[in-house]
């Protein structure tokens, strides 16, 4: 029997959180009564997020942001709930025919933010994604699946809640558009086969991504909060499925030994639901990656990292985090590293 998480958020209040959010930012910008600080407060460090945190910011009217981040997560090892599985342990658990053993997800994203006012700032993200899985049958052999390609489009606007005395709330309103390809196919015993849900470039739907911010400068530190969810809309995809919703909680908080550069902790906690539907081309008795069931679970990370920032707008960022707690209804690979770099500018 698969582990229930217990992950079971409400998609209304979630839905009414954001229409109030952007009713509330709407009137403040209707109304142009957002505060202004009378001096530019110098630049720090700290002034943005770590880097892998999306959206924290926006921007003043006429600027632009362009930014790249590199991250990579490994995952070596299954879970069900939160106990650690071995192969033939996992493969039991079905039974399957396959057991995966190990995944390396890294990722390119592009970005780009444009303030056309002090009350909106757009932001574009394009990612570019490289997934490879080992995996072990029955027998002991081994195999190695691989895709690659543009991921699912973020478009998104941020709009301004509150802004006074060095701290800041806005919200995100974002829609995720399915140009990722859901038809990836690979090289297995079985011949070249459709890949499982996780092997996958995107989700095939469009996906709606609201989130609340809020940050706050002080002297020498610095802290931050945001909230998000990822909501499937519409029905199924082409493939007759739709990957779970989402919700994705974190804070920070950084010390700046100089205005130039900042050390940051950050928790973060997310949980996703299982796939709805089914892809026909999967047999989930072959291997857990392509049972919909098993897809559900919750994780909290633990990162540290750096931002430095010089003369001219260019900043240089990193980040390094762990699992500190995983709960997986699964088997599922669990999650070992994620590490993340990146490079802003704006002008």
């Amino acid at each position: 029997m698969p582990h229930h998480c217990g992950f079971d958020f409400k998609l209304g209040f979630i839905v009414m959180m954001i229409k109030k959010s952007a009713a509330f930012a709407a009137a403040l910008v209707s109304a142009s009564v957002v505060c202004a600080h009378e001096d530019a407060p110098a630049p720090r460090a700290d002034s943005h997020a770590p880097i892998g945190v999306m959206a924290d910011h926006m921007h003043k009217e006429g600027e632009w942001m362009f930014s790249y981040r590199y991250m990579h997560m490994a995952m070596d090892g299954n879970r069900d709930g939160d106990e650690r599985l071995t192969p033939a342990e996992t493969r039991a658990a079905g039974p399957f025919m396959v057991a995966p053993l190990n995944m390396d997800m890294e990722m390119h994203m592009l970005g780009a933010m444009y303030a056309p006012s002090d009350n909106v700032t757009f932001m574009v993200m394009v990612p570019y994604i490289e997934l490879t899985m080992d995996h072990e049958t029955g027998m002991g052999g081994r195999f190695t699946t691989e895709t690659s390609g543009i991921g699912d489009v973020r478009l998104a606007a941020l709009l301004p809640l509150y802004d006074y005395d060095g701290g800041k709330m806005h919200t995100t309103l974002a829609i995720s558009v399915p140009t990722g390809s859901i038809d990836e196919l690979g090289n297995t015993p079985m011949g070249n086969v459709q890949l499982p849900y996780p092997m996958q470039l995107g989700s095939g739907t469009y996906d709606f991504r609201p989130g609340i911010t809020w940050s706050k400068l002080n002297d020498g530190w610095s802290w931050g909060a945001q909230t998000t969810a990822t909501i499937r809309l519409g029905g199924e995809n082409d493939r007759d499925y739709r990957l779970g919703n989402a919700l994705d909680a974190q804070t920070w908080a950084a010390w700046n030994p100089s205005s130039a550069i900042s050390v940051s902790g950050r928790l973060q906690w997310q949980a996703w639901q299982n796939v709805e539907g089914a892809d026909p081309a999967l047999n989930p008795m072959v291997v857990p990656t392509a049972d919909p069931n098993r897809r559900a679970g919750r994780r909290t990370d633990l990162h540290v990292g750096v931002n430095w920032l010089s003369d001219g707008g260019h900043r240089v960022a990193l980040e390094y985090g762990v699992p500190v707690q995983q709960d997986l209804e699964g088997p599922q690979l669990e999650v070992d590293s994620i590490a993340t770099i990146g490079y802003q500018y704006a002008f």
